[in-house]
């Protein structure tokens, strides 16, 4: 007893000689002053690590920026030290490394999608989380929240919402007096006039095979919606063909009989380095290159424009659409920081910021930024009723597209083995899904 007593005595002397700890002080008799009383012991911070997997690398270095800024706030606001692994491979190889990591239980916290390719496909398949209450979703453009919305529910957050067509070289048409055609013999035409001026039509950009598909997305789209508006519903029943729909080859022919040499040489990045510096008048991409393009070279004027499908102007169609969108996988392990993250992109204070550097168009109520010329001339075809939907095709189909439209520009295909190959992909897809 005595010896706990003298420990107990020991222990009080010693607080009070330290200046810390509120019984020293009561003992002592002394009012607690703000430098005597201990200062309190911040919580240590939780840490939380996302995956993250989003298919455009282009962009990469804008959403590490971007990134770090939801960190910092995370960090501030909730005391939640985020760790963020992010992964942007090729566009090629995305879908199908995606695929795998959701059939496998491996899923990322948050990954991009194709709002219209793929939302029916990965909602029936359990792969994403119902967001209708979170905040982002209120404020998203009635438009643009259509294109995300499945069996009533939002199930994404959009990012690229587009009107898009074909890019042509502002300067290199007004200088021959030439404006933008909207049919195939004012295509050739135009073609014509640029080969007699020593300029190449067409940028071939094929080392990547979701760039020729880009002609197969429009001229079937225009095909579709001005001649055979019907046919993706007769298709999905086995009652249609391609061979249907085969004047889709017309303006594709004419694209790859006029580019630029050794396509599958160039990949996106230098085929928006050669656009820039006005290697060719024209090249069917989207606006989504915008940010490459002026990267190289700022002072670019360049339109976007409807590409002509037949002798028929109405063919000549923008195509209306949301595509990259990011979704929140069912199975995360840290749902509600992934949730804060997801509506970070939508940030009414910082999210303007990233769309306009990106070169997005505005998708919700919190953009301020004034949208782009070649938005705004794209909208004016929009205005005059030439525009239609993206088409939904069924999984895998457009993939099939894509590297068959690599072959046929080699000559390895013919128009007659990829109208058969497209029917037989077609349907074996439409059986899968039933």
């Amino acid at each position: 007893m005595r010896k706990a007593l003298h420990i107990g005595v020991s222990a009080a002397l010693l607080a009070v000689l330290a200046g810390c700890g509120s019984s020293g002080t009561e003992q002592s008799g002394a009012t607690p002053t703000a430098d005597s009383q201990a200062a309190p012991t911040a919580a240590a911070a939780k840490k939380v690590e996302l995956k993250v997997f989003m298919g455009f690398p282009r962009f990469k270095d804008q959403f590490d920026r971007y990134f770090e800024q939801f960190q910092a706030k995370e960090k501030a606001e909730k005391n939640i030290d985020v760790t963020i692994s992010l992964e942007m491979p090729n566009p090629d190889q995305a879908k199908q490394l995606l695929q795998t990591r959701l059939s496998s239980n491996d899923a990322p916290d948050l990954f991009t999608l194709h709002a219209v390719a793929d939302l029916p496909t990965y909602y029936k398949a359990g792969y994403l989380t119902d967001l209708s209450d979170q905040p982002f979703a209120g404020q998203l453009f009635d438009n643009v929240k259509k294109t995300v919305t499945y069996d009533g529910k939002v199930m994404a957050l959009p990012l690229e919402s587009l009107e898009w067509g074909y890019l042509y070289n502002k300067k290199m048409f007004s200088d021959l007096g030439l404006q933008p055609p909207q049919t195939i013999d004012e295509m050739k035409a135009v073609v014509d006039k640029l080969k007699a001026n020593q300029i190449t039509p067409f940028e071939l950009a094929f080392q990547e095979a979701w760039i020729p598909q880009l002609m197969m997305a429009l001229s079937l789209g225009g095909i579709v919606n001005s001649q055979h508006p019907d046919w993706i519903d007769k298709m999905n029943k086995g009652e249609a063909s391609y061979s249907d729909v085969a004047d889709v080859f017309n303006i594709i022919d004419i694209i790859m009989q006029n580019g630029t040499d050794k396509p599958f040489e160039v990949g996106g990045a230098q085929g928006s380095t050669d656009f820039a510096n006005g290697k060719a008048a024209m090249w069917v991409q989207g606006p989504w290159q915008a940010e490459a393009i002026q990267k190289v070279n700022p002072n670019m004027e360049f339109g976007v424009a409807p590409l002509p499908v037949s002798n028929d102007p109405k063919g000549a169609m923008i195509n209306l659409s949301t595509s990259t969108s990011l979704a929140v996988s069912p199975t995360s392990k840290n749902k509600e920081v992934a949730m804060d993250l997801l509506n970070y992109l939508l940030d009414p204070q910082d999210s303007s910021a990233l769309f306009q550097e990106l070169k997005f168009n505005p998708v919700s109520k919190v953009h301020t930024y004034k949208s782009f010329p070649w938005i705004d001339e794209a909208m004016t075809y929009v205005s005059q009723g030439k525009a239609y939907q993206d088409l939904s095709l069924p999984n895998g189909v457009t993939d099939e597209q894509a590297k068959l439209l690599q072959s046929y520009y080699a000559k390895q295909v013919t128009k007659e083995d990829i109208i058969k190959a497209l029917d037989k992909k077609w349907a074996a897809a439409i059986k899968g899904q039933n």
